[in-house]
């Protein structure tokens, strides 16, 4: 809850950078009030075990992005959801790589995950660059998949796995 006003702050110096890849956002999320809320309902969703997040920062008390597992699905599916942002100024640095990659990794090695999967706009390159240098694989086109900036988008889907050994028998 303590990182509401720097969520606030990272996300209006990035409004420009994220709109072509986000929802249309109310003023209110801009705000650190509206952050908090955010924040409340992920802390929710984090005590269910449905959803980890970590941030980018320099230790200057400022956010420089995110990274976020969710839809963390345990038992025999062993899945989980990545979705990611970094700060314009910081774009092109292998930041984003860096974090897929390590998140995998974390995922891997704290639930067992099997397979992450994730999602970009058919238009956003970068992302896809990412996710393809971290071993993730298309799967396909989600046609008319989000609502992104005031209007229904394709999505292109990817998946990694990140194990395939057997699930031990108890």
């Amino acid at each position: 809850m303590q990182d509401a006003a720097a969520f606030a702050s990272a996300y209006e110096r990035n409004r420009a950078h994220l709109e072509p890849w986000e929802p249309i956002r109310p003023e209110g999320f801009y705000t650190e009030a509206g952050q908090r809320s955010q924040l409340e309902q992920f802390v929710e969703g984090r005590r269910q075990g449905r959803v980890e997040r970590w941030v980018f920062d320099s230790g200057d008390g400022e956010i420089y992005g995110s990274i976020t597992l969710s839809n963390i699905e345990l038992g025999i599916f062993l899945n989980a959801r990545m979705g990611y942002w970094v700060d314009a100024s910081l774009n092109g640095r292998g930041l984003a790589t860096a974090a897929v990659s390590g998140v995998c990794e974390y995922g891997h090695r704290r639930w067992n995950l099997h397979r992450v999967e994730a999602g970009t706009n058919v238009e956003n390159h970068a992302s896809q660059r990412v996710l393809a240098k971290c071993g993730f694989q298309e799967i396909g086109l989600s046609r008319s998949h989000l609502f992104i900036n005031g209007k229904w988008s394709d999505s292109k889907q990817f998946y990694r796995i990140l194990h395939t050994d057997p699930l031990p028998l108890d």
